[in-house]
């Protein structure tokens, strides 16, 4: 299944996707009336086994609805928490002039960065170095905890999703502490468009990834340079800490990064970012300046 949330923001029905190309071409099914959203207690009390046989028969026999003109939103909630795997591509390891790691590095997210995948980006305040990374995101489906195997991670993945994990890079690397500063700014985290069940991916460590900023290619990568796969990384994490259902882990992006280049390149406003990972969809985001003021009504998820 492709799952994916449609209408205005914080008032998103979920739906699942009927065809895939373009937005103004893909259609999808509303899933309104039988789910309440996807959420934890979504996830967590084994919603998609359950919606599964609704959205064959609804994709079978029902009138399909076209996603032009509407608005689509991350494919699932604000989870309790977004963490991410750094350096976890070795040619992105390279290209800054970091050692691949040995074990998975850690940092997290702020979860109110959720926005959707073709929602504004915004710089924020004080920013120099903003950048860009097209990354798979991870989709947790049941509360997870000192899972004995990799083997065993796979039944507590939902789906892959593809994310943007905009980054202030002055604020991460020269402000003397944690990544997280550099992460959490208000829209650094584009979610979507759809959440892909496991089973609709043939090789999630085979998945082209690319991004481009004002139509120029500045990333292109593979899943297949991870260091760590998705399923060692939710084991993994899971010796640490709890994973609850709806959680999301960014895990790591390939090359190209505004920091990798020579001379660096940062967004600025005015700029649009398009991106993509092969059998999860495409993004893109408009880069718009800081705000003069504070923040009224939440733009995110």
């Amino acid at each position: 299944m492709k799952l994916l949330r449609v209408g205005p923001v914080g008032s998103e029905k979920p739906a699942a996707l009927v065809s895939d190309g373009t937005v103004s071409e893909s259609t999808y099914v509303d899933l309104s009336d039988v789910v309440d959203d996807f959420n934890e207690e979504f996830f967590g009390s084994g919603g998609l086994d359950r919606i599964r046989p609704i959205v064959a028969e609804r994709i079978a026999s029902g009138t399909p609805l076209s996603l032009e003109g509407v608005r689509v939103g991350a494919p699932f909630t604000r989870p309790h928490q977004i963490l991410c795997i750094g350096l976890n591509y070795s040619d992105h390891a390279a290209e800054t002039g970091a050692e691949v790691p040995s074990e998975p590095i850690l940092f997290t997210k702020s979860p109110n960065t959720l926005i959707g995948p073709n929602d504004d980006v915004r710089i924020p305040r004080g920013s120099t170095k903003p950048d860009w990374e097209v990354e798979l995101g991870i989709v947790i489906s049941k509360r997870t905890s000192y899972l004995n195997s990799i083997e065993e991670a796979r039944d507590h993945v939902a789906g892959f999703t593809v994310v943007n994990d905009v980054s202030e890079r002055a604020f991460q690397i020269e402000r003397l502490g944690q990544w997280s500063k550099g992460k959490s700014a208000e829209t650094f985290n584009p979610a979507g468009p759809w959440l892909v069940t496991p089973d609709e991916i043939p090789d999630v460590l085979n998945l082209g990834m690319w991004l481009d900023i004002n139509g120029a290619r500045r990333q292109t990568g593979s899943t297949s340079t991870m260091v760590f796969d998705p399923y060692f990384i939710v084991h993994y994490l899971s010796q640490f800490l709890v994973l609850e259902p709806g959680d999301l882990i960014n895990t790591g992006t390939p090359p190209g990064v505004g920091m990798g280049m020579k001379p660096q390149v940062w967004l600025q406003p005015g700029d649009v970012m398009e991106l993509g990972i092969d059998g999860l969809g495409s993004q893109r985001q408009n880069v718009i300046a800081p705000r003069v003021s504070a923040p009224g009504a939440s733009a995110t998820e």
